[in-house]
């Protein structure tokens, strides 16, 4: 098969990119050398997205016409990519030269050379044609309930999240009170948790289904579970027993409605440099310290708190994760709780929850709050949340990137221009062929992640290549769904608008695109075989 053969080629290329960066490294650190780093980073997520592709359609079995054309595009640019230039952002393209890798690079032209010289203007316009007429690329999980759940959300979400989240989104409203507890009937916020306490008991794969469908009708809503997610999987995997009877049952109905406050000012991904502390008294714990980018802080009921509970010890060594329970905050009153005040952070897009900059000046915690009852574990327990957080935040990115795609073909479909539609013209519905590339590419790299995570295997880097490149996609998408709107795609009034603000925070939150990318570098590297 043409794509298996360009798939073993490519992944001989990216092992030389590998090979490559060790030799480099052996004579400097990662971090002098982070184009090379990060370029091979790209390299291996590329060839991993298309593995992934070539996965789902042999699993297809050719039942829907339109995957073959699309994994064939999907090749054909990735194959060119790797051979002239990777697009790591908008102006920073790592070439084969930066690795020195162009004779490698060569070989893998030689290789797929059927691809790279193949007019695939005929392709293109074949994919966006279908997607004109209503056809979508294939979507099953092969698995009946995995599917049902699928509908069951997409059902949801096209009736109590698309008609109102733009409205929402202006008015900077908090998601409505109502629209929270439908979603908590439906599972949202047990998912993953044990079915013990109340929860689904669902691996992954079903977050991604979730996530990915809310945050197609608006990323406030799809991100809403990602607090509890990290909650619930902080607490189930280290808590007490008596702390995961008090707070699971509660995270998975809804009742209770966690926040993550872990970043602190001039900190970001240094977590080893937390100054927050936390002191035991006699009564329990008194915390003092700032935070800042806390998502959901004021409508929360719970705080996972990390904080400095060994000031003797360094880095990451002194940190610990905490328990916090607080009063939920109102429009009149967003923090009730004594020793605690919050100011809000007005931002472009991902609204929904609101972002708060956290002081706490005496703050008590309960006796019982520190999580697993053992100081200096914070960070490790985090850090095993890092996997999950991270394929989540790649189903958001691929929900977001497929809205970006129903927007732009709408508008596409709908907008005339010299006496026809815009799709007519190949520039527009080029725009639309390549975003679906990217979409399905994402959506399988994400899934991809998560089977390896239901499967019990580490996978770190798995997680980060699903971020990096879903991230890409969904920014990618938008960009090109608001230029095909043009100037409307500019006014505030159309939904487009809040796609392109709401896709941005994709490269930066759960990990920064250059923090992913260093975290893939690394673990490969690390891992020889």
């Amino acid at each position: 098969m043409a794509l298996r053969h360009a798939l073993a080629a490519a992944t001989t290329y990216s092992d030389a990119a590998k090979a490559a960066l060790v030799e480099r490294l052996a004579h400097r650190p990662i971090d002098e050398d982070q184009r090379a780093a990060h370029g091979f980073a790209w390299i291996a997520t590329t060839v991993a997205a298309l593995e992934a592709v070539l996965d789902w359609l042999d699993a297809g079995n050719d039942t829907n016409p339109l995957d073959t054309k699309l994994a064939s595009l999907a090749f054909a640019e990735s194959v060119a990519q790797l051979v002239g230039g990777l697009p790591m952002g908008q102006n920073e393209i790592v070439r084969p030269a930066d690795l020195g890798i162009s004779t490698a690079a060569r070989a893998l032209g030689d290789a797929c050379a059927d691809l790279l010289v193949a007019d695939h203007t005929t392709t293109r316009a074949e994919i966006a044609a279908a997607l004109a007429e209503g056809q979508w690329p294939s979507e099953t999980l092969h698995a009946s309930d995995l599917d049902a759940i699928r509908g069951q959300f997409r059902r949801f979400t096209e009736a109590e999240i698309i008609p109102h989240a733009h409205r929402w989104h202006l008015a900077n409203a908090l998601i409505p009170d109502a629209t929270v507890e439908a979603m908590a009937e439906l599972g949202t916020f047990g998912v993953c948790i044990p079915d013990e306490y109340g929860g689904l008991g669902l691996g992954k794969l079903v977050m991604c289904i979730v996530t990915e469908e809310l945050s197609r009708g608006w990323i406030g809503a799809g991100s809403l579970g990602t607090r509890s997610e990290i909650a619930g999987e902080l607490i189930a995997m280290g808590g007490t027993d008596a702390q995961k009877a008090a707070w699971l049952p509660k995270i998975a109905s809804g009742d209770i409605l966690p926040t993550a406050v872990f970043t602190e000012p001039d900190v970001g991904s240094d977590l080893g440099a937390l100054q927050t502390r936390a002191r035991r008294t006699d009564d329990g714990w008194i915390i003092d310290g700032a935070k800042t980018w806390i998502t959901h802080a004021a409508r929360s009921d719970l705080m996972t708190l990390l904080a400095r509970t060994l000031p003797d010890a360094k880095g990451y060594a002194g940190l610990s994760m905490l328990l916090v329970p607080k009063p939920r905050g109102t429009e009149a009153a967003p923090f009730p709780a004594a020793g605690m005040s919050g100011s809000e952070i007005e931002v472009l897009g991902y609204r929904g929850m609101r972002e708060y900059a956290l002081q706490f000046d005496a703050m008590a915690a309960p006796a019982d709050a520190l999580l697993g009852g053992v100081e200096g574990q914070g960070f490790k327990q985090l850090m095993r949340t890092f996997e999950g957080a991270r394929i989540q935040t790649a189903a958001r990115a691929v929900g977001v990137a497929r809205r970006a795609i129903e927007l732009g073909l709408d508008y596409a479909l709908g907008r005339r221009q010299f006496g026809r539609s815009i799709m007519a013209f190949p520039r527009v519905s080029d725009k639309i062929a390549m975003s679906l590339v990217d979409f399905v590419m994402a959506r399988e790299l994400s899934y991809a992640a998560a089977r390896a995570k239901d499967g019990g295997k580490r996978c770190d880097i798995e997680a980060g290549m699903a971020k990096l490149f879903a991230a890409r996609a969904a920014w990618a998408n938008a960009d090109a769904a608001l230029q095909i709107h043009g100037g409307n795609g500019y006014a505030l009034e159309y939904e487009v608008s809040r796609i392109l603000c709401d896709a941005r925070i994709l490269n930066i939150f759960e990990g920064a695109a250059e923090i992913q990318a260093q975290v893939i570098a690394r673990g490969l590297v690390e891992r020889r075989n």
